[in-house]
């Protein structure tokens, strides 16, 4: 498994990951015009979008498939950490985290990183370190768990 920026040929593949596992993990919560915002949001243009923007992203590749994806947003904030199903449960969320850390890190970002976690994905960001700093919270039909990262 390599981890890796992110190249262009990877972007399609990316969107399709990220919208596959938030369809069954994040937006079976979502009222359906909300739901397809959010996958709107997580296209193939709105991922180019953020790199334009200056989004840092690494994949996860094994050769035949991207197994996962890290983004982040002004060097502090998970935007996106997904790993697709036949590889979760392997260290591969710590992998993408570290890979993702560092690269903020060497752009100039500084603890505590933030993320807003998902309920599927509350346990895997606590097993990273990260702390809850408020109650769930709902916005744009989205549950979610603010969250942040310190080095200790």
């Amino acid at each position: 498994m390599h981890i890796r920026p992110i190249r262009n040929e990877d972007i399609t593949a990316v969107a399709a990951l990220i919208q596959s596992l938030a369809s069954e993990f994040i937006l079976h919560e979502t009222p359906p015009d909300l739901a397809a915002s959010f996958l709107a949001g997580n296209s193939p243009q709105a991922l180019r979008q953020h790199i334009e923007q200056g989004y840092i992203y690494h994949v996860a590749d094994d050769d035949a498939a991207i197994a996962g994806v890290i983004g982040m947003r002004d060097c502090q904030h998970v935007f996106h950490l997904f790993v697709g199903k036949p590889w979760q449960g392997r260290g591969l969320s710590r992998r993408l985290w570290d890979a993702g850390r560092r690269a903020a890190m060497d752009a100039g970002g500084t603890p505590p990183f933030t993320v807003n976690a998902s309920n599927y994905a509350l346990h895997a960001y606590e097993s990273l370190g990260f702390m809850r700093t408020a109650p769930m919270a709902l916005k744009n039909g989205i549950r979610f768990n603010a969250m942040a990262w310190q080095a200790r």
